[in-house]
């Protein structure tokens, strides 16, 4: 499950978005499965006056969802989450690297998000900036995207956030493609972190998306 939450300043105003994935026995239906997770879980569980006509749903969006557990999701993973990251200085939002290929945005996200964050810094937008990014499964593009400079940009964090959705294209597929992350590369990152690794030239640290952010900027 997840649940976006759009906020005006600190003060939580609606919910945008919440996702859904319930596994369940073959005879049920999706419909029956959508309809009892809206109206038992979800209207259940938010209370009315954070829901709008706007609240997207996304009830197992990929479509039946019978075979989960350990038979559909096997392998390592879940290993040195904290250290391949930011040893602890970021906020993480809990999805590890090890164990998990380029088509899991636990993985192919994170490099993204900290393109996306570099970038902003090297064009002098902000000092300093951590990008968060969420998905729903079967949706392309992210359902949040969001940007903190800790009050040490000249612009918001809403029109640095628009200007990111502009000039990057965060959809899971163009995130592999625009980062090349099929090669055989992931051996190398198994140690020493993810993040930072200029000496060995991977491609979410590359500065190559200053000029457009701000252009994006300046309109």
């Amino acid at each position: 499950t997840q649940v976006t939450v759009e906020y005006d300043g600190d003060r939580p105003v609606r919910v945008d978005t919440v996702v859904v994935s319930a596994q369940h026995e073959p005879d049920i239906s999706l419909e029956q499965i959508r309809g009892d997770i809206t109206e038992k879980v979800i209207k259940a569980g938010i209370p009315a006056k954070w829901l709008d006509s706007r609240t997207k749903f996304y009830i197992n969006p990929t479509g039946r969802f019978v075979i989960g557990g350990p038979v559909g999701d096997s392998g390592l993973t879940g290993r040195k989450i904290i250290v391949d990251t930011y040893g602890g200085y970021g906020r993480h939002g809990g999805g590890s690297f090890s164990g998990k290929d380029p088509t899991k945005v636990d993985r192919s996200a994170s490099y993204a998000a900290r393109h996306v964050a570099k970038n902003i810094v090297a064009a002098g937008i902000a000092r300093k900036c951590e990008v968060q990014l969420a998905y729903a499964i079967g949706v392309a593009e992210p359902v949040s995207i969001m940007v903190d400079t800790f009050g040490t940009s000249g612009f918001s964090n809403e029109k640095i956030a628009e200007a990111v959705s502009k000039v990057f294209d965060l959809r899971p597929a163009a995130i592999i493609r625009d980062l090349d992350l099929r090669k055989p590369i992931y051996r190398a990152v198994s140690n020493y972190g993810h993040m930072g690794r200029e000496d060995l030239g991977v491609s979410w640290e590359k500065r190559d998306k200053v000029d457009a952010l701000k252009a994006a900027l300046a309109k």
